[in-house]
């Protein structure tokens, strides 16, 4: 029984890293292709677009490295 709980455990580590990673992505992806469309409307924009696209990039990707390490403490603990 104790063997199912520690496997269940690890199953559930393993998702959840990997669904962080894959909305990170997906959010990054959504995020970039905003910025370019949003450039080529206003090009003399593009440096307060560029700059807001990093920090919210930037914020997503702090996001999902917090949730890979919470995994990873699911899985070790």
């Amino acid at each position: 029984m104790l063997l199912l709980a520690v496997g269940i455990t690890k199953l559930g580590a393993a998702l959840g890293a990997g669904l962080a990673t894959v909305g990170a992505g997906l959010g990054i992806g959504k995020i970039g292709s905003s910025a370019m469309e949003a450039i080529a409307r206003q090009p003399e924009a593009s440096g307060d677009i560029r700059t807001s696209m990093i920090i919210a990039a930037a914020l997503v990707e702090g996001v999902a490295l917090f949730s890979v390490v919470v995994c990873a403490l699911c899985l070790f603990i």
